[in-house]
């Protein structure tokens, strides 16, 4: 792969290539998709979207939007970093083609800022909770009208292949979605491949997968446009783009940093293994006269966060840095912070994060309501649409679908694109909607 072709202005339905050297810089093409990100209606509901603490009362407790923002400014410090780095090493680029070190961190910046707007409610217990359905519940019962890879997509639901469904969807005045640039959409897909096959190799891209079915063509298209390095002929798998480690780096920099702290600041999480974990990350950077003039247990924690953050950003810029010609042939295999030497303190965190936050009574309790919730939408919505499509459908199913949107087409001749529509319907939904919607259906508020 070459930077020249990765860092590619092209959008959906242009006809001619942009050239980075006539852009106007007061309106930079890669800025304009971090503002095209963060005035979607997509990207807004994720305010009431659970980061970690499901339907958390507390005040200061990370929601999807506060952890995707937060992303997005550490991705854009990687991202500048790097940018700075390789203009150096690749003078050409700026030289030839006019690329700053600042095009670098709009592009991390804007694929980070999007890196979660495919979640559906409920955290990951939600997208769980979808694949249960098609898996064990009442969705079993679709398997023989879908191909494998259709079926693939439902029982493994993902939040990413979502996000990049969101992102490039045509719908009614505007085709091809947000129209991001291909660097950013590149960017933004960790895992470029499909559902099927599964985890073919331990290759970080392999982890999950990045599109649906039904995207199938647009990535193509983007992978074309991009030059990424095709990995299977028998099936659609592609190496990543380069920054996509950085953006994978900064979503791992923050919930493994932050998430840590919203749990020592909801008494989860001791304050004493703040300063245990956390100290062997920052201990040549800490001022320890600074830190204990601190009063508050929430200033002590946000001071070592600061640090650890900082300190985690510059380790993954010389990791990228040191690897990048194998990153550029498609042959570096791990996450940034996998080969970090804080990998064991990161490794740490993580273990007494899960221990005692994801698996906190007061997050599982919430997390068993989402499932029954999203259990209840997807059972009500694919019976109304299946149901009219057959003619067969009761006043209670058309009652229930005309609370459903238009871009639900229930004439659909694909029972993969009608479940799909019901699925990104209520991946859509923020936490708040659902419950509200369960109830509806419930007869449980009017």
């Amino acid at each position: 792969m070459n930077w020249e072709q990765l860092l590619s202005l092209k959008r959906s339905g242009d006809n001619n290539k942009r050239i980075r050297k006539e852009q106007d810089e007061t309106r930079l093409g890669f800025e304009v998709d971090y503002d095209r990100i963060i005035f979607s209606s997509e990207f807004r509901s994720l305010q009431d979207k659970t980061q970690v603490i499901p339907l958390s009362e507390t005040d200061f407790v990370h929601t999807r939007l506060t952890h995707s923002l937060e992303v997005s400014v550490v991705g854009r410090s990687l991202g500048r970093l790097v940018g700075k780095k390789l203009l150096e090493k690749h003078p050409h680029l700026k030289s030839v083609h006019g690329y700053q070190a600042n095009d670098f961190g709009a592009i991390v910046a804007a694929a980070a800022l999007a890196h979660d707007i495919g979640n559906p409610p409920f955290g990951h217990s939600g997208e769980k909770a979808i694949g249960e359905f098609f898996i064990n519940g009442e969705g079993q019962k679709y398997k023989s009208e879908l191909s494998s890879k259709e079926y693939q997509d439902l029982c493994d639901f993902e939040g990413n292949a979502n996000g990049f469904k969101i992102l490039t969807q045509s719908r009614a005045g505007r085709s091809g979605g947000l129209r991001l640039s291909y660097a950013t959409l590149g960017a933004f897909t960790k895992y470029p491949k499909e559902s099927l096959p599964k985890k073919p190799t331990k290759h970080i891209a392999d982890k999950k997968y990045g599109f649906f079915q039904s995207e199938k063509k647009a990535f193509e298209d983007v992978s074309n446009e991009l030059g990424l390095i095709k990995r299977s002929d028998a099936d659609m798998n592609y190496a990543r783009h380069p920054l996509a480690y950085l953006v994978e780096a900064a979503d791992d920099i923050c919930y493994t940093i932050i998430d840590f702290e919203d749990g020592i600041n909801l008494g989860l999480v001791q304050e004493e293994f703040a300063l245990e974990y956390l100290i062997n990350i920052v201990r040549d950077k800490i001022k320890t006269e600074n830190y204990y003039a601190l009063n508050t247990k929430e200033d002590r924690v946000s001071y070592l966060r600061a640090l650890a953050i900082g300190t985690l950003i510059n380790e993954a810029v010389e990791i990228f840095m040191k690897h990048e010609e194998d990153i550029l042939n498609g042959l570096f295999d791990s996450a940034l912070l996998d080969k970090s030497k804080y990998e064991a303190q990161i490794n740490d965190i993580i273990k007494i994060s899960i221990e005692k936050i994801y698996q906190s009574t007061e997050v599982v309790d919430k997390e068993i309501a989402g499932y029954g919730v999203i259990n209840t939408l997807l059972s009500t919505y694919t019976s109304a649409v299946n149901n009219c499509f057959n003619n067969t459908a009761s006043n209670y199913d058309k009652l229930i679908l005309k609370g459903l949107p238009d871009s639900i087409n229930t004439s659909d001749t694909s029972m993969y694109n009608r479940l799909s529509s019901v699925c990104y319907y209520v991946s859509l939904l923020s936490d708040s909607k659902a419950i509200l919607d369960y109830k509806k259906i419930k007869g449980i508020s009017f």
